[in-house]
């Protein structure tokens, strides 16, 4: 298979979908070596990654739980159940966490943002590369502080991606791609 392939078959794994196994040492060594080949202006390294594996998932998943059942006492029991679940499929979840810099004198907070996201993209392909499902995805807790406080994070970090890795248990869905007529113009 080609790069080009590869790119052009890259899909995502809904994360409900994935199981054991996940990535042994040496595939999770090379798959972290390789997520972090990203365009980075200035060599900031505005990321770091958190692995959340083993127990800790379902810990997480209570935590998260407990958290939002305290932020809104009137959440549905469903969603609590989600939250609960949320990292409980897939035998590893990469959190990418975006390090930013809001006042560097050379590179913009955006350049860095987007180099996180590079990183969770390059666990997209590099999972897929070594045979692995994938799914980014983020949620609610990615976005509030009290779940980044839970997680560790400073005050200039915050979550862009959940990547979730590990086998396919069926086929995933594939998804309507779209024309490149539609979204592909000539500046004239």
């Amino acid at each position: 298979m080609t790069t080009l392939d590869l790119l052009n078959q890259r899909h995502s794994v809904p994360s409900r979908l994935l199981g054991e196994p996940g990535p042994d040492a040496a595939q999770l060594d090379a798959l972290l070596r390789a997520a972090v080949r990203v365009p980075d202006h200035g060599r900031l390294m505005p990321w770091r990654l958190l692995l959340i594996r083993g127990e800790a998932r379902a810990r997480l998943g209570t935590e998260l739980a407990d958290l939002h059942l305290r932020k809104d006492p009137a959440v549905a029991p469903a969603v609590l159940d989600k939250d609960r679940a949320r990292f409980s499929s897939a035998p590893l979840t990469v959190a990418v966490i975006a390090r930013i810099d809001e006042q560097h004198p050379k590179i913009p907070a955006q350049e860095q943002l987007l180099s996180a996201g590079c990183v969770a993209y390059n666990l997209l392909l590099g999972a897929q590369a070594l045979g692995f499902g994938a799914q980014w995805l983020t949620g609610w807790s990615a976005y509030d502080r009290d779940a980044a406080a839970l997680l560790g994070l400073a005050g200039n970090e915050r979550v862009v991606a959940y990547v979730h890795i590990g086998t396919a248990q069926e086929s995933a869905p594939e998804r309507v791609r779209p024309e490149l007529a539609e979204v592909v113009d000539e500046w004239r």
